[in-house]
């Protein structure tokens, strides 16, 4: 683990305490707030975005980014990532060979973002609406692997524990067992955060599924299928354009994953058995 990656995610602030139900207030107390910085990302020496995200496992955060991005299609295809604070955030620097930075120049415009949303660059419909490749990877699970992951996923979230205000994303084996969670202000970039330390600790996506602590937007999907995860399960309900990518491109969407119930919104290659 880098340094960097050990770096603070939240921050102690001192909170008056107030109650509907009584009058006055119960004093002063500290919480612990999730810490949302810029942080810039440069490709190939270009300005390509800046996102606001939580400056923690910024490398793994750096190599999912590329990979959601389509700059490179594997992690090692990337030549070096240096990150350094500056000026009130964080800038993350990606080089890539030199037959890529074509790629870059013909995407790249600097931004800001609530979050990693996968647009960036992106100039017209066609573009944003683009073909996914088919998932082609099966597994064989089961509603009680898919409760038993939801019933543990908050175990695995200390940044959620403690401030009750950030997302995760877990890569869980088919029998449920969470093998990897990263945390994040935005479910995007907790997205790309997991996909990025998976590509770095040699765990394939396919082997598994994600879970995500979010609503299922058409991006996290697309994310989900670039990585080539055949299923994706969300604790929130799905847009109409998720369900649409997800089901052109085969991917397995289980959406309003509550402890006792979740809804299987496809499932055309039968993940779920």
């Amino acid at each position: 683990m880098s340094l960097l990656s050990l770096q603070p995610s939240s921050r102690h602030y001192a909170i008056r305490q107030m109650r509907f139900s009584e009058a006055g207030d119960e004093g002063e107390t500290q919480r612990d707030i999730p810490i949302e910085a810029p942080i810039a990302i440069e490709v190939c020496g270009i300005k390509y975005a800046v996102m606001m995200a939580t400056p923690s496992d910024l490398h793994d955060y750096a190599v999912g980014f590329a990979l959601s991005e389509r700059l490179v299609r594997q992690a090692d295809h990337i030549r070096d990532i240096t990150i350094f604070q500056a000026n009130g955030g964080w800038i993350v620097q990606i080089l890539l060979p030199p037959e890529q930075a074509a790629t870059v120049c013909t995407r790249a415009r600097t931004r800001t973002s609530e979050s990693s949303c996968g647009l960036c660059g992106m100039e017209s419909i066609e573009q944003i609406l683009r073909p996914l490749p088919k998932v082609t990877a099966r597994i064989r699970t089961d509603r009680r692997a898919i409760a038993q992951a939801l019933s543990m996923l908050e175990t695995h979230q200390p940044l959620g524990q403690a401030t009750g205000a950030t997302h995760a994303a877990a890569m869980c084996a088919p029998d449920g067992h969470i093998l990897l969670v990263r945390e994040d202000v935005g479910r995007h970039n907790a997205l790309d955060k997991l996909i990025g330390a998976l590509a770095l600790k040699g765990i394939d996506p396919s082997s598994g599924f994600f879970v995500l602590s979010a609503r299922c937007s058409y991006e996290l999907v697309e994310k989900t299928v670039q990585a080539g995860c055949p299923m994706l399960v969300t604790v929130s309900a799905p847009t109409s354009l998720a369900i649409d990518r997800a089901t052109e491109a085969g991917l397995t969407l289980v959406a309003l994953a509550r402890p006792d119930s979740a809804m299987i919104v496809c499932d055309a290659l039968g993940n779920i058995v």
